[in-house]
């Protein structure tokens, strides 16, 4: 009897050891939330405003606003936020006094003092947003013996790696051509449209190698590249026209087998590069073809779609995302147009940012690309006068750097989220207000709460159960930081 007595005792400890274990392994140990805020009223610019401590409660009141958080939920592991380096924002960039420059290039790439961008995109070849339409070969020259970017060496090369440097030594870019020469092209002509003439797959497939090559000898490392920038779309500047299944081939027969032969198979190859509408009819055709797939590493998409709906096209992403899971999502490209410098500070085109950024990524989007990270007064330069909206403007006329309320919204995820950091489930009980949330690396957890009303919102965050109670200004993101 006195055996069978210690022998339940021992079981009894086991299991309730078991069960703390168990219980350890699946609680998050939160203690306190730091609060950083923007907002269009008071001033508030990635401000800090607060710590508040977890306390341990049952449940959320029914009616009360609550965020729910659950960090034993894990999703896509995140490869960075940032934006396209151009032309354009190089020419901005050094028309700049040296001063400037270092205030500019700290506050997009200082992980401390700015807000740490660490993804970032650049063109091959001209896009509309240089100021003239130019290649890197002579015409006709089928062997690319004339190649050369020596156009790209004045402002372009010396730009990135500032932002390299500023970054701390390591920045993830890929590269996207606008157009091939005109003498590939059908229209022969690198604008308009146009398509790739089948003759030149394989010219065009060694150009990219050839871009590659010079651009890590200049000590610009390119993680990967796009098949074609908005690969439908038929523009007034450089483009060309894409089928799904011309994109398919490209990519199975020439892009994808040069790149394994010249030893480049580490470089990872993005397809479509357009808007979400139709993303997943490309997705199915491309994706859909494993001779095609296994050369790919997954999808980028754009914004410029119609936002009239409500959704905007977001279950589109979510459908790529479900239809193939061993491919990744990326946010290639958008920006606000129809540039006016008296509308420079208007704060709707900063909550399109950010509702965007919340919804692309609980979506399953990993990565996300701002278009140009700088323009001028005019909204350019340009050489089509297709003048647009960044985040930063320089005023050339009053030597002024113009913050937009597109730079702190972007900030509330790139300063906070780091590559290599996981979402994690995040919810929330009212439609008032919009979150995602994710767990960097460190275990530290940063949750983004973005209101649209006017009007201030209270609520509370719940993380295994336990909360705090905060609010947020009306039109105004927040992220809270939480150990």
């Amino acid at each position: 009897m006195r055996k069978q007595i210690l022998l339940l005792i021992f079981a009894v400890i086991a299991l309730n050891l078991h069960i703390n274990a168990f219980e350890s392994a699946n609680s998050t140990s939160v203690k306190s939330a730091k609060q950083y805020t923007t907002s269009k009223a008071g001033n508030l610019r990635l401000s800090y405003v607060g710590e508040s401590r977890f306390s341990s409660h049952l449940q959320p009141i029914e009616v009360e606003t609550s965020i729910f958080i659950n960090p034993h939920k894990k999703f896509q592991t995140i490869l960075g936020i940032g934006g396209a380096l151009t032309d354009a924002s190089a020419e901005t960039f050094y028309k700049m006094p040296v001063t400037k420059q270092k205030e500019f290039m700290k506050s997009y790439y200082n992980p401390i003092d700015g807000i740490g961008y660490t993804l970032a995109r650049t063109s091959i070849n001209s896009c509309d947003f240089s100021s003239d339409s130019y290649t890197y070969v002579e015409d006709n020259d089928i062997a690319l013996k004339s190649f050369t970017i020596k156009h790209d060496l004045k402002y372009r090369i010396p730009f990135i790696k500032k932002a390299i440097v500023e970054a701390g030594g390591k920045l993830v870019l890929y590269v996207s051509p606008w157009s091939p020469p005109a003498w590939m092209k059908d229209n022969n002509d690198m604008l308009h449209g146009g398509k790739l003439l089948p003759k030149y797959n394989q010219v065009w497939a060694n150009y990219f190698v050839k871009f590659i090559q010079e651009y890590e000898k200049c000590g610009i490392p390119v993680w990967g590249l796009t098949v074609q920038n908005e690969p439908m779309a038929k523009q007034t500047w450089e483009s060309c026209i894409f089928t799904a299944s011309e994109e398919k081939d490209f990519v199975k027969y020439f892009l994808g087998p040069t790149l394994h032969k010249s030893g480049m198979e580490s470089k990872k190859i993005i397809v479509w590069d357009h808007n979400r509408d139709l993303m997943v009819d490309r997705a199915n055709e491309i994706l859909g073809d494993k001779d095609a797939a296994k050369y790919i590493w997954g999808t980028g998409f754009h914004w410029y779609e119609d936002w009239s709906g409500g959704t905007q096209m977001f279950e589109n992403i979510q459908r790529v995302n479900e239809s193939f899971p061993d491919k990744n999502l990326i946010f290639t490209e958008g920006c606000i147009g129809n540039f006016n410098l008296k509308n420079i500070y208007d704060w709707n085109n900063g909550e399109h940012y950010g509702m965007s950024m919340i919804n692309d990524f609980n979506n399953g989007t990993v990565g996300w690309t701002d278009w140009n990270i700088l323009l001028d007064e005019q909204g350019g330069p340009n050489h089509v006068q297709n003048f647009c909206y960044a985040p930063v403007h320089y005023n050339t006329k009053t030597d002024e750097l113009i913050y937009n309320s597109e730079f702190y919204y972007l900030g509330h995820f790139s300063k906070f989220i780091k590559p290599g950091a996981r979402r994690i489930s995040a919810s929330t009980s009212k439609s008032t207000l919009l979150t995602t949330a994710f767990q960097n690396t460190d275990g530290k957890i940063a949750v983004v709460v973005m209101n649209q009303n006017e009007k201030i919102n209270t609520f509370s965050i719940w993380i295994d159960g336990k909360s705090i109670e905060s609010s947020v200004p009306g039109r105004s993101i927040s992220t809270f930081m939480v150990e």
